[in-house]
């Protein structure tokens, strides 16, 4: 499997706290990986410190396959370069009907001159009904996107993200919130979407955890704790002790 994150060493500490300590692991090219632990194991500052919001204290982040360090990057940068994050609460333009949300989102120039006169290409209204599609919400393009349930919504935005064409897309608690139902849909959406690109799902919800049936990294004070297929790693005694005892 070829790497397309190395993590390497890395602490970061706020206010003398050590948020994540010494912190190494690896996601493949195209990876489904869970991420588990704890409250405060260092789960957030991760995907802060991989998407440049937060600059760790030591260590090293090679990205690409290349050995670029994402260090020297810019969070724009960093998102230009093909690293999407969604957060747990949906951030979608409510006003905006699914079809404008997905245009808007689409990876095409950026440039002021560029987005004044923008008009949507045939290619871009396909690419538009292909995602709506993949999202399973083809029946929903004309519609605002306020009107949206709480788990369309969350597929809403992992369409505009993948409009984006990101290679590692991190996603924070996507189960919370939703039906049985949006649950199911949510988990073949992200297996979908894993097959052509690394996707890392920080989760709570060890049912969820599950569906997903990958590879799971549990992460306990900053740092890698246990490692492996779910089964694997609920039967290690450290993550009972420090996690699922709980």
């Amino acid at each position: 499997m070829s790497t397309l994150l190395e993590v390497s060493g890395v602490s970061v500490s706020f206010d003398g706290f050590k948020a994540i300590n010494n912190l190494s692991f690896q996601i493949g090219k195209a990876e489904l990986r869970a991420i588990i632990g704890p409250n405060g194991a260092g789960k957030t500052t991760f995907m802060d410190i991989v998407t440049g919001k937060t600059r760790p204290d030591e260590g090293r982040i090679l990205w690409g396959g290349k050995n670029r360090s994402l260090l020297a990057m810019s969070e724009a940068r960093i998102a230009r370069e093909g690293i999407g994050r969604k957060f747990q609460k949906p951030t979608v333009f409510e006003d905006q009907t699914v079809r404008e949300n997905l245009l808007m989102a689409l990876k095409n120039d950026r440039g002021p001159l560029a987005v004044l006169f923008y008009r949507p290409s045939a290619a871009d209204l396909q690419r538009v009904v292909d995602l709506a599609e993949e999202i399973g919400l083809q029946d929903h393009l004309a519609r605002k996107s306020g009107e949206l349930s709480h788990g369309q919504k969350q597929w809403l935005e992992i369409g505009m993200l993948l409009a984006q064409e990101p290679r590692l897309l991190l996603v924070d608690e996507p189960a919370a919130g939703m039906t049985p139902e949006e649950r199911e849909h949510t988990t073949a959406l992200l297996v979908e979407a894993a097959r052509t690109r690394a996707v890392v799902v920080v989760e709570h919800d060890m049912e969820f955890v599950r569906r997903l049936d990958c590879r799971v990294t549990v992460l306990h004070e900053g740092s890698v704790l246990a490692e492996g297929s779910l089964d694997h790693v609920t039967a290690n005694q450290k993550v009972i002790d420090v996690y699922l005892g709980r």
